[in-house]
């Protein structure tokens, strides 16, 4: 009863954000169709504002749980979307390994999670080192990436498009621990979103 109230809860949000993502922010939806049905998928998407965990969470034709700082808790209503979606919060800066858990888990269980490879907004146009978590969890179960592009506007009534690509499929490199072949996949994978933003 508990998982059914859960379920129809973000049922009601999803359709509450995605009405409110076409209407104040007149969202266009591009590659649905490319999103799989039924296997675990890690959504990685280009960081631009606050608009983009919802956005996607609204898109992505399935549930999602976001890879999500730990200080948006802070937040009513990223602490609210964080219980209703199920996220996933992560203690940069520490050596807690409880987030990766939870997203591995996830991910063996046929869930789809989804993270920001910048790691904060805006990330390669401050110089930051892209992240190799989607990379990480690739590898190491065997979940096929969805790259995501979003462009456009950042204000009320700018013209938003978010861009699903293909899946990418990293299988062949399952359990690789080499540092420079996670980069190799990271940089694959960022190439793909900045291609989808174009």
């Amino acid at each position: 009863m508990k998982e059914l109230l859960k379920k129809i809860g973000r049922v009601i949000v999803r359709t509450a954000i995605f009405i409110y993502c076409k209407i104040v922010y007149r969202a266009t939806i591009i590659g649905q169709e490319n999103i799989p049905k039924n296997e675990p998928l890690i959504y990685c998407g280009n960081h631009r504002n606050y608009l983009d965990p919802p956005l996607i969470v609204a898109t992505a034709k399935r549930h999602v749980r976001f890879m999500a700082k730990e200080e948006l808790r802070k937040n009513p209503f990223f602490a609210f979307l964080g219980v209703v979606f199920e996220g996933i919060y992560v203690k940069r800066d520490s050596k807690d390994v409880t987030a990766l858990k939870i997203a591995l888990k996830a991910l063996k269980d046929g869930q789809c999670i989804a993270l920001f490879p910048e790691g904060t907004r805006n990330g390669i146009e401050k110089g930051e080192k892209v992240k190799d978590g989607a990379a990480f969890f690739t590898v190491r179960t065997g979940a096929r990436v969805i790259p995501v592009g979003i462009s456009g506007g950042t204000k009320a009534f700018e013209k938003v498009i978010i861009k699903y690509g293909k899946p990418l499929d990293f299988s062949q490199y399952k359990n690789t621990k080499d540092k420079e072949k996670l980069d190799e996949i990271t940089n694959q994978i960022m190439d793909n979103i900045i291609n989808l933003t174009k």
